[in-house]
């Protein structure tokens, strides 16, 4: 059973506070992109969100509705050809199209997606298999996309500059708007689940639909509720997650006596919800969340999901900022680059909290990170 949160914990802000962010639906902050009350309050609403919840609802957001409808029209026409021209443009290594499996570890869920480079050269080559009539129309919907949503992405990590203090609230967003940026984009296709056994007809998908909890147990989700994406956590920066009406979506937040309970996520098509992923909170040592979350696929009408991850590029070293790093507050996690942390996480099961393989000893902060602490 999912118990909306009411009254979230609150954590001592070193700022004044601002207008905390709405929460309507259950219990999730909501953000209005237009910043009525002025950017630096927006900036602090922003951080707020997410120091406490790691995830926030963007409304105002100034994203036009173009862009999105006509991803939205592609990619479900896309997944409405018969099942052996989608397997064209898979199986996923990790790119390309799958069904059910997720990863190279065991992991499934019922769905099925196309997971592409947001870079255009590669939208370009992966549209040839996806598009085969007119690739450069496909190539083009997704470009236009991906270039909307990577502006609002770097919009939001500067106002997350901004509302932590940093000296260069840039710092964040000249990650993701590197030319060797690997960010991607991912459209998540979850059947109706009155029909979800048509997903049996493809061969692809022909697999026990099983999914691994938190504490390691395995779990079938025909003997409860199914489940479409299994628990996890973000890997990137940033993710920017937009669907249709259909309901799905949950997250793990505290309720008013601090337990964190799964918490359904309303469906609002016009929305981006915004998830602090794992790189966020290396960089912030902390001080922000990366919010694991999941989707339930129980609807009998389809769900279709974007999300947009902001990525560094491989070479990208990431370590906390050191305006973070106080004695107080020494270094969480040892710097490691994008590829390195990417290597570790297709290596592991989805719901693995990989960020823990990374945190550093008392040993180690005595030795590490001595010119940002002094």
């Amino acid at each position: 059973m999912v118990v909306p949160s009411t009254t979230p914990v609150m954590r001592q802000e070193t700022v004044a506070p601002p207008p905390p962010p709405s929460h309507a639906g259950g219990g999730i902050p909501t953000v209005d992109m237009f910043a009525p009350g002025g950017r630096g309050a927006l900036s602090r609403q922003v951080a707020r969100a997410c120091s406490e919840h790691g995830f926030f609802r963007a409304v105002n957001h100034g994203v036009a509705p173009g862009p999105a409808a006509r991803l939205d029209a592609a990619t479900a026409a896309f997944f409405a050809l018969a099942p052996h021209d989608k397997q064209r443009a898979g199986p996923p290594s990790p790119l390309g199209y799958g069904c059910r499996s997720i990863g190279f570890n065991g992991d499934a869920g019922e769905l099925e997606y196309l997971l592409l480079h947001a870079n255009p050269a590669a939208v370009a080559h992966g549209a040839r298999s996806i598009d085969t009539a007119d690739p450069s129309r496909f190539s083009t919907v997704v470009n236009e996309y991906v270039g909307a949503v990577r502006q609002l992405a770097c919009e939001i990590l500067n106002l997350l500059g901004e509302g932590l203090g940093l000296k260069d609230p840039r710092s964040f967003s000249k990650l993701i708007t590197d030319t060797d940026s690997d960010s991607l984009l991912r459209i998540n296709h979850y059947p109706p689940a009155c029909t979800i056994h048509k997903l049996d007809h493809d061969d692809q998908c022909k697999m026990k639909s099983i999914v691994r909890t938190k504490n390691g147990n395995d779990v079938n989700p025909s003997a409860g509720a199914r489940i479409g994406f299994g628990e996890h956590s973000d890997p990137q920066i940033i993710s920017l997650l937009r669907a249709n009406d259909v309901n799905g979506l949950q997250v793990l937040l505290p309720n008013s006596d601090g337990k964190e309970v799964w918490v359904q996520v309303p469906a609002d098509p016009s929305a981006f919800f915004v998830n602090v992923g794992d790189l966020l909170q290396a960089l912030t040592n902390g001080k922000l969340v990366s919010v694991r979350h999941r989707v339930i696929a129980s609807a009998c009408r389809p769900r279709l999901s974007t999300i947009y991850f902001a990525a560094p590029p491989l070479h990208a070293r990431i370590s906390a900022l050191p305006e973070t790093i106080t004695a107080g507050s020494p270094r969480q996690y040892r710097p490691f680059t994008w590829a390195e942390y990417k290597k570790t996480m297709y290596s592991l099961r989805l719901s693995h909290s990989r960020l823990d393989l990374f945190q550093v000893g008392d040993d180690d902060n005595s030795n590490v990170g001595k010119g940002e602490q002094e």
